[in-house]
């Protein structure tokens, strides 16, 4: 044997699978669910934010009991529920990403979804209510 084979460091061979080699190394969590839920809220929103501003606009000056009968509509009705909630889930998703993109610390960023989530169950429940009370005050 030369020398050189002699002196050589053991080799050690760590046995790890290819998860968890990675495992804790980026986004290998649910990234996706997340990522589809965003563009279909966003596609959403095209047509029925569309909807809702012709909608105001051809409203605009009519007196509340003609807006509730319009919202008691059905389409009409279901229409403007599908609005908060879309509008109040992509709210969500997109603020959320902002969190975990720029909160590094664990503990914050977990606070910080929290209260976002609250807050914004919260205000889409507020809108929800006002959008079924229109509808149901004919």
């Amino acid at each position: 044997m030369s020398q050189t084979a002699k002196t050589s460091a053991p080799h050690v061979r760590v046995m790890r699978s290819q998860l968890g080699r990675v495992r804790g190394m980026g986004a290998a969590k649910s990234g996706t669910a997340t990522w589809w839920a965003e563009r279909l809220t966003s596609v959403a929103l095209v047509p029925l934010t569309l909807w809702f501003v012709v909608s105001a606009l051809r409203l605009t000056g009519l007196p509340r009991p003609a807006v509730a009968h319009w919202a008691g509509n059905p389409v009409n009705g279901a229409l403007l529920v599908a609005l908060v909630l879309v509008t109040f889930r992509h709210l969500q998703l997109g603020l959320q990403a902002v969190i975990e993109d720029y909160i590094h610390a664990e503990r914050t960023r977990t606070v910080c979804i929290l209260a976002l989530r609250g807050a914004v169950g919260l205000i889409g429940l507020i809108g929800l209510l006002a959008a079924l009370k229109l509808a149901f005050s004919r």
